[in-house]
């Protein structure tokens, strides 16, 4: 059953920051489940999990460092999904890109023959590397830069990027986006279920884009690929449909069956960034070849219960 938007929810103030009222919509939560015989998620004989890519300020809101521009509407749509379906989500898995200044995709990492640091949205590629275009800002790095970049290319990941600062460790722009906190702390509450967080992205010598694991070497989150296995349905939304979604799904699939995975398809953008990057015809690719595959993709106005499989 479909439950309708509880009092406090303001689409209008998706894309501000703010600080949530954690007290009065705890009291709130508790007595819409009250209201609404909304159960504890412990009781679910369907379990269905949502997992929430990055959708932080960093990414979602205007001004911040790595603005997605479909960010907001994303979130506004994701927001009444997930009120609208609170008695259906058994839990939430929100993931939080993690990063600080010296990584080797933020510009400080690397230096030209002039010490000069690469511009945001810089493309490094292997032969960029071997020819000395770019190097490490420490000599101690050179080896396993050079060997980042080749195995990349050779194992058919993006090209290095050098991204603006973003995703920063205590920043503001690490935070969830208000409006996703608020939807998620109410959703716990009133289904007496907490959030699994999951961190990406701390080390230093690799682009982190999917929750499951780093670009290259590193270990899976096998604790997260187990939590994940033990839904009935996955469903998938966040930033950015081109980088981070693109990647989680691509290797979650090794582990879930593809019938078991619904992505949010209106609930997920693109990087697009005029004149430097557009990544749109990469994401819509990515989504055909998930759809080829038997991803079901779904709108969050069509109704959980009418969804294929469920």
């Amino acid at each position: 059953m479909e439950l309708p938007l509880p009092p406090h929810w303001n689409p209008a103030r998706v894309g501000e920051v703010w600080r949530v009222p954690y007290e009065q919509r705890e009291k709130e939560a508790a007595a819409w489940a009250r209201q609404y015989e909304v159960r504890p998620a412990a009781e679910d004989g369907r379990r269905i999990g949502l997992l929430l890519v990055d959708m932080q300020n960093t990414f979602c809101t205007p001004g911040f460092e790595l603005f997605v521009p479909g960010a907001p509407a994303d979130s506004r749509r994701l927001c009444k999904f997930l009120y609208r379906n609170l008695g259906a989500i058994t839990q939430i898995i929100p993931t939080l890109d993690t990063h600080r200044a010296m990584q080797v995709f933020h510009a400080a990492w690397l230096i030209d023959a002039e010490g000069r640091h690469p511009a945001p949205y810089t493309v490094v590629s292997a032969a960029d590397i071997d020819r000395g275009v770019w190097r490490a800002v420490d000599p101690t790095e050179q080896d396993s830069l050079v060997s980042y970049v080749h195995a990349l290319e050779e194992g058919g990941r993006y090209r290095l990027t050098v991204w603006p600062y973003h995703a920063m460790l205590g920043s503001i722009g690490h935070a969830l986006v208000s409006a996703i906190d608020e939807a998620v702390f109410f959703h716990g509450i009133a289904r007496q279920v907490s959030p699994s967080f999951q961190i990406k992205g701390n080390d230093a010598h690799t682009e982190h884009y999917s929750v499951l694991g780093p670009e290259v070497g590193g270990r899976r989150n096998e604790e997260l690929i187990e939590l994940l296995m033990t839904f009935h349905a996955v469903v998938i939304a966040g930033q950015a449909k081109s980088h981070c979604v693109e990647w989680t799904v691509s290797d979650l699939l090794e582990d879930l069956l593809p019938e078991r995975v619904y992505l949010l398809e209106d609930c997920t953008s693109p990087v697009v960034v005029p004149g430097a990057a557009d990544f749109t015809d990469e994401a819509n690719a990515a989504f055909a070849r998930f759809a080829d595959r038997g991803v079901n993709i779904v709108n969050s106005e069509q109704p959980i219960d009418t969804w294929p499989g469920l």
